[in-house]
């Protein structure tokens, strides 16, 4: 039997240090985590069953977490990778304003897979008793609607008339938020449609 000196990483075949062990076990705590809050069992979500579905003791599940709220946040920050960063590359890769927006727009317009979906729904219902939880998606949803600000930013730089860019980027990043809403309850909108259409009467030159 391996001993915890000569045990091997799964993924690289490598000795496992303590440090990546560790790693290993917070990563698949927080993925547990998501698991949970994406089903329905968000209600009854607690270290324990975290820890149980993972497959570790409780008190592994506190010695990489605090509480529950600091699991949560932890949660909150792993979804960053699958919703803001993206953004943030469709923004702020190279190009003029038209093709940041077609970026954009093509990226915003593929449908939200559902557990992402109920994770976030999960996290906003959390959000609303917990100050932690909504400090934390409140600093994510700032970084998300950062992204359209500096859109415009370029749409502005492009024009003389220089339009408002946070209050344009503000307005799109609102429209986008409700039509997430929106399809959630009607899967038969047309996302393609009602961005391109809002892009175009937003950035459209006064008469």
């Amino acid at each position: 039997m391996a001993t915890r000196a000569n045990e091997q990483d799964e993924a690289t075949g490598r000795p496992q240090t303590a440090a990546t062990k560790g790693e290993r076990t917070r990563a698949r705590l927080i993925a547990a985590a998501r698991t949970l809050l994406a089903g329905e069992s968000a209600g009854r979500f607690t270290t324990r069953n975290v820890a149980a579905l993972c497959e570790v003791s409780h008190g592994m599940c506190h010695y990489h977490f605090r509480d529950r709220t600091d699991l949560i946040v932890a949660v909150v920050e792993d979804l960053r990778p699958e919703w803001i960063t993206p953004l943030e590359r469709a923004v702020d890769e190279p190009g003029d304003f038209a093709e940041r927006a077609e970026r954009v727009v093509t990226l915003l317009a593929r449908p939200e897979s559902p557990d992402l979906a109920h994770l976030h729904s999960a996290l906003h219902w959390l959000a609303l008793n917990d100050d932690r939880v909504r400090t934390a998606l409140d600093q994510e949803y700032r970084r998300w609607r950062s992204c359209f600000t500096r859109l415009f930013h370029v749409l502005a730089d492009e024009r003389d008339d220089g339009p408002d860019a946070i209050a344009l980027g503000d307005a799109f990043a609102a429209a986008v938020d409700g039509l997430a809403a929106l399809q959630s309850l009607d899967p038969q909108v047309d996302a393609d449609v009602v961005l391109r259409t809002l892009m175009a009467a937003l950035t459209a030159r006064p008469a």
